[in-house]
């Protein structure tokens, strides 16, 4: 094992590469077209992010509800308040767009003003006969209209907040799509082709701006939205990273090769999400720009590298081969702790997350394969670089900085560690600062016009993320006694008490509207009948559901009787206002519903995604000591010293406490897509301890163990490409901050700063600490049988390839 990637192994690789140049660029080539192949079988999320794993109690009770009355994230609201509404030509227009939507196969049913059914006490049949609320020959007339407009507020409270807000005067339809293609693409569809041109038609003729939402509609266009993101993201990191490159290198040439290279890993990245058959997700969708952006550092590695060489000697052959020979290893240890961060979000346990790390983690080690391939292979077919090509090499701005580290890590070793210390203590204040947040929508592009629908909603009907109550009665027929409906009652006049929530829905309003229709419409007599009352009145609700097909009960009470529903509806909150909420629920649930003769479940999309983001964030810490922990098995291969494990973790732990802090005074929340930040930005940021160490290491064995010597050294060899990698990386993951995700934007400004920390730690910190401890740590018992021999010197190789 310990000869597996010694120098030797790496010449040999280099000849490998250079001997079989024409046969390996045939290979990468048939590899790529069968990844292209595989595009065909990509496809994009149809459904909410579940970021809890399958077998978790939370979901398993979900799924327990959706087997008792299916898919609970199947309404399409859409929305109206304008005074002109009841106006006979806008109302006409209305009847006609909701006409339209109906004769919908997609649409299982729709309750709109303009079809409103009440209830009417039929005495001979003994039943409620359900009519039509407006009389379809009066609705050209203004004052008819005015009319029913008043009565539709002051007389059916059954209606209120889900057909209309009464303090607002705002009016809605609630479109019920067909359950079995709620999480197809004939959803998206149904959406995209019929909807929204319907909605746009009437906005045209009308004048009157409607508002659109419901979880169907938001999810079709939040995932519109990632579909055309990645087109950008992909296209603005290919941009910058090549300008960046170019600025760099001045080389034409150069810039060309690494745009290649990881235009290849890109359509890797696609092939691969093909090939496993995974969804391309919020997540997923930033892997490819993700590869441009990690790709183009190992570029200017092996690159500049391969220039140093040639200025050096000018001895192509010798070149090509070095850049494989010396660095090879280095380059692969960093990509392995770059995957290694990615890698961890494996064992989360999360399917989303799990399938995000299988990705990303592949195609990093992939990408590495293609630069250590190509970039050899390309460059033994071109002339030498010119000087022109090489003259960023002795930049004076680059010296300029070199030499500004080079003096601050000899003169203000006090002041490194003094700053150290502040920074460490300033950023652990500002992490109990952290909220946690777990909001569904929170993330969703705030500009689009989709969002600006949803605050609507929230404003006038108090939210259109599902929460449902599930309650077993244990026994059928259960739920029609009268003790068990008034045990809902109180239950829902809790749930009327929390402003975040809106008027709940079950069948005790269908109960209470059954009472207030036999006591013809008065809406005094809107509440649950009396134990007198209950033997008659019922008997009518049931007479009414025999053989109807607009059977109100079906909706809130399963076909059995023996399990209910309370649906209500709750505003975009983060997971501290929700577990008060949840404690204030369940201490009332608890009190009306005796655990021995009742099992009941809380549960709904939106508190799923809640239990998700807690999930992850108690599984944080554990998360990112894996990455720690699998970083460390490399350091440990690669340095065989337990001190020098320690000191390469210190300069790349600081900088995630400064980001965590900074998240606190910010006020930038933990939540999915931040939580993501931590791994990554390790697994990245410790790629440049591992080049310094590596040639720190070097140097020591070729000045006789002389400290300082080799600190410098490895300061002056090492610290332009590390400026120049930390530069691309940092302007890279930029990039994601041009996104209207909220998440999105946190993530790319988060890690960008963490990863400009962590540039300044490792050229720093890291050799301050060196310098300090350099007899505990920097002798020659450490190094002198090590693992791994990265550089070598110009005379240790013999033989050179043939090109």
């Amino acid at each position: 094992m310990n000869k597996w990637f010694s120098v030797g192994f790496w010449e040999s690789v280099a000849r490998i590469i250079l001997r079989n140049r024409i046969t390996i660029l045939i290979l990468i080539f048939l590899l790529t077209v069968f990844l292209a192949l595989q595009w065909k079988n990509m496809r994009f999320t149809y459904t909410e992010a579940n970021l809890l794993p399958d077998h978790h109690e939370v979901n398993e009770q979900y799924k327990a509800f959706l087997d008792k009355f299916g898919e609970e994230g199947n309404l399409i609201v859409i929305g109206i308040n304008d005074d002109t509404f009841f106006n006979p030509n806008h109302f006409q227009a209305w009847k006609k767009l909701i006409n339209k939507l109906d004769q919908s196969k997609e649409v299982e049913l729709i309750i709109s003003v303009d079809k409103l059914k009440t209830l009417q006490k039929n005495e001979s049949t003994e039943t409620f006969d359900l009519v039509d609320f407006f009389d379809k020959n009066k609705i050209s007339d203004s004052s008819y209209l005015d009319k029913k407009h008043k009565e539709l507020l002051s007389n059916l409270p059954f209606y209120e907040q889900l057909l209309f807000s009464k303090k607002t005067g705002s009016i809605r339809a609630a479109i019920y799509l067909d359950k079995k293609i709620v999480n197809t693409s004939i959803r998206k569809i149904f959406i995209e082709k019929n909807l929204i041109p319907s909605v746009k038609a009437f906005e045209n003729q009308t004048g009157i701006d409607l508002k659109v939402s419901g979880m169907p509609y938001i999810r079709t266009l939040n995932s519109q939205n990632i579909v055309d993101e990645i087109g950008i993201f992909i296209g603005a990191a290919l941009l910058i990273t090549c300008l960046i490159f170019f600025f760099f290198f001045r080389s034409f040439r150069a810039t060309f090769i690494s745009m290649c290279v990881v235009i290849i890993g890109v359509m890797w990245a696609f092939g691969t999400l093909g090939l496993f058959g995974f969804e391309i997700t919020v997540l997923t969708a930033i892997i490819p720009p993700l590869i441009i952006v990690i790709g183009i550092p190992n570029c200017i590695f092996l690159i500049n590298k391969y220039q140093q060489e040639v200025k050096k000697h000018g001895n192509q052959a010798k070149s090509l081969q070095r850049i494989v020979s010396k660095i090879g290893n280095a380059t692969l240890m960093t990509n392995l702790t770059t995957a290694a961060g990615f890698a961890t979000f494996i064992v989360t346990d999360s399917e989303l997350l799990t399938e995000f790390g299988i990705i990303a983690s592949i195609n990093i080690v992939l990408l590495f394969i293609l630069c250590l391939f190509i970039i050899p292979i390309i460059y033994s077919f071109m002339p030498l670089p010119k000087d022109k090509h090489l003259e960023h090499l002795n930049k004076s701005y680059t010296t300029k900085f070199v030499y500004w580290i080079e003096k601050t890590v000899k003169n203000k070793s006090i002041t490194i560690y003094a700053t150290s210390i502040i920074l460490l203590v300033v950023g652990i204040i500002g992490i109990y600062l952290i909220r946690i947040s777990g909001s569904l929508i929170e993330d969703m592009p705030k500009k689009a016009e989709f969002f600006k629908d949803i605050v609507f909603f929230e404003k006038e009907f108090d939210g259109v993320m599902p929460l449902e109550i599930m309650i077993d009665t244990k026994r059928k027929k259960g739920v029609m006694k009268l003790s068990t409906l008034k045990k809902m009652e109180e239950v829902q006049e809790i749930i009327n008490e929390i402003p975040e929530l809106s008027k709940p829905v079950s069948i005790v309003n269908v109960v209470k509207y059954s009472k207030q229709a036999y006591y013809n419409g008065n809406p005094d007599y809107y509440e649950l009948p009396t134990a007198q009352e209950q033997s008659f009145i019922l008997s009518y609700a049931k007479n009414s559901t025999k053989n109807n097909k607009e059977n109100f009960m079906k909706s809130y009470v399963d076909s059995t009787g023996q399990y209910a529903r309370i649906t209500t509806f709750m505003k975009d909150i983060g997971t501290d206002k929700m577990e008060k909420i949840e404690e204030k629920l369940w201490d009332k649930i608890n009190k009306v519903f005796p655990p021995d003769q009742f099992t009941v479940t809380l549960t709904g999309k939106a508190l799923v995604f809640q239990k998700g983001t807690s999930y992850l964030v108690n599984n944080l810490v554990s998360s990112l000591l894996f990455a720690i922990f699998l970083i460390s098995l490399f350091m440990a291969y690669l340095f065989r010293s337990f001190k020098m494990i320690v000191i390469s973790l210190i300069p790349n732990l600081l900088p995630l406490i400064i980001t965590a802090g900074l998240m606190g005074y910010l006020g930038v929340p933990i939540k999915p897509s931040t939580i993501l930040v931590f791994s990554i930005a390790f697994g990245i940021s410790v790629d440049d301890t591992i080049h310094f160490l590596a040639k720190y290491r070097q140097e020591l064995q070729a000045n006789n163990w002389k400290i300082r010597k080799s600190v410098f050294n490895a300061l002056r060899e090492t610290g332009v490409s590390m400026f120049y990698t930390s530069i691309v990386l940092f302007f890279g993951f930029s990039v994601f901050m041009i996104s209207s995700f909220g998440g999105t934007v946190a993530l790319g400004g988060l890690v960008s700063a963490t990863l400009l920390f962590a540039m300044l730690s490792n050229l720093i910190l890291l050799p301050a600490l060196l310098l300090s401890l350099e007899k505990t740590i920097a002798n020659e018992e450490e190094f002198i049988t090590p693992t791994i021999d990265i550089l070598v010197e110009e005379d240790e190789i013999e033989s050179q390839p043939k090109l």
